[in-house]
């Protein structure tokens, strides 16, 4: 399948982005961990917590992962996770921006299974390993497109520039089947008693996993937000929405990851707390 034709020319429009993550008020360890780089036909480059660059010179890969298991494993999960997606996703884009054809989201599986492949041997290898498994949500940014990769109950979310704020993965839970399904709303799923239960997972002993893979077009004033379900628990859509929504406030300058984080952790802080926020703006 040749790559999906970009909604609007390269060139036109350019990348802001924050991200931050947080141990939170209650855990020793924090075990997410937030991934962003700048991907080009020479060359790989981490990003700043901070920062904007022209999407017509380079794709963009966003990420954030939550990781699971006893004592330090679900830190060493998240990091796997992430180290993975540098390892092998520029390669794919590279290729891709030089005029190779590819599918993103065959690529995105691949790569999702690779990542579960090793969280699943490392966790039958070594007992300290055993049952650690991570959460994973992945934007791939070219112009005119975000191609996205998802497992467990980390978010993304989109805010077009008229709205309304919409989640664009499916939590891998029973709550959040029940709330596709119109059965229970926001605030029932918050106190619901398997609310942390998930369905799918990196690893942690799961066989098979079937990620949710997407595409979808991106404009001009488009806001996307990736976060850990600790964000998800010290924020409400509504409130997510007012956030990201606000007039006339770029998402890098001051960072409004710093204050998604900050205001999460103050309302909640029982579980880390991550969130990658990047935009598309005319150049």
């Amino acid at each position: 399948m040749s790559e999906l034709s970009p909604s609007h020319p390269a060139g036109t429009a350019e990348v802001r982005w924050s991200g931050l993550t947080h141990v939170g008020r209650v855990r020793i360890n924090n075990e997410d961990t937030f991934l962003a780089l700048a991907v080009d036909s020479r060359e790989v480059r981490y990003l700043g917590k901070t920062g904007r660059a022209s999407l017509a010179d380079s794709d963009f890969i966003f990420a954030v992962s939550d990781g699971m298991g006893g004592e330090r494993s679900g830190e060493f999960a998240s990091r796997i996770s992430v180290d993975r997606i540098t390892r092998v996703l520029p390669h794919a884009i590279k290729k891709a921006v030089v005029g190779a054809t590819a599918d993103p989201q065959l690529l995105l599986g691949e790569l999702i299974a690779a990542i579960h492949g090793d969280l699943m041997k490392l966790g039958a290898s070594y007992e300290e390993c055993s049952g650690m498994g991570a959460t994973i949500s992945l934007g791939w940014l070219r112009p005119g497109w975000l191609h996205f990769a998802h497992v467990g109950d980390s978010r993304i979310y989109r805010l077009p520039p008229g709205g309304p704020l919409q989640q664009i993965t499916e939590d891998h839970s029973y709550v959040g089947w029940l709330r596709r399904r119109g059965e229970i709303a926001e605030r029932e799923a918050r106190i619901h008693p398997r609310r942390n239960a998930l369905q799918q997972a990196l690893g942690a002993g799961n066989q098979f996993v079937a990620p949710h893979l997407g595409s979808v077009p991106t404009e001009p004033g488009d806001r996307y937000l990736i976060c850990s379900d600790g964000l998800v628990e010290g924020l409400w859509d509504g409130q997510l929405a007012d956030y990201l929504g606000a007039a006339g406030q770029s998402v890098d300058q001051p960072s409004l990851a710093q204050r998604l984080v900050e205001t999460a952790v103050q309302n909640s802080g029982r579980d880390n707390t991550t969130a990658v926020v990047f935009e598309i703006a005319p150049a």
